[in-house]
């Protein structure tokens, strides 16, 4: 059942996300729009007391219980950023919005939007792990295993990230130096 409501709140966070823009848009209601894409947060809500409802009935804490807590640590980490990519694109396609501003490729402008993305992730996989603890401290005595496994990926996953960032620290990546030369003689 958990696995079922982890699917339905992602094609629910879809829905909501087109319903959304659609209105906003396509049908001049922004305010509704808005009103459409505030909801969204509900679903991780309902998620997270279905998983409680179901610890606290006795289910077996597994790997179902942990990927719930892993989408609502993603979704509430990322939900918002997956939301303005995609209202950029949509009103510059389809309500004469500017074009999306895309990422820069070089410098210390890269480096910043490396740890920017760094920083959602690491809070993603921060917010997962501790609605994990939280599930092994509510579960108590149980096999919290799964759980505990759960929270190993999600330290992989920061330090991925984590090395990500650093290596652009480091190694900044730079402007091919045909790019550069033209630049300077123009």
């Amino acid at each position: 059942m958990i696995v079922t409501l982890i699917v339905a709140c992602e094609v629910g966070f879809w829905v909501l996300l087109a319903v959304g823009l659609a209105l906003r848009y396509g049908a001049k209601m922004p305010r509704a729009g808005l009103a459409v894409l505030l909801l969204e947060p509900l679903l991780e809500l309902v998620l997270l007391v279905v998983t409680a409802i179901d610890l606290k009935n006795g289910a077996r804490a597994d790997w179902k219980h942990g990927l719930a807590a892993v989408y609502i640590g993603f979704s509430v980490a990322l939900g918002h950023s997956m939301i303005k990519w995609a209202d950029e694109r949509v009103a510059h396609r389809f309500a004469g919005g500017p074009p999306p501003v895309k990422p820069p490729k070089y410098g210390t402008a890269r480096t910043m939007h490396e740890w920017k993305s760094a920083g959602r992730w690491i809070l993603a996989s921060a917010i997962a792990a501790g609605l994990l603890q939280c599930a092994i401290w509510y579960v108590g005595e149980g096999d919290t295993s799964s759980l505990r496994d759960w929270q190993n990926k999600m330290g992989i996953v920061a330090a991925i990230n984590l090395v990500i960032a650093v290596s652009y620290t480091l190694w900044p990546k730079k402007e091919p130096e045909t790019a550069e030369k033209e630049r300077l003689n123009a």
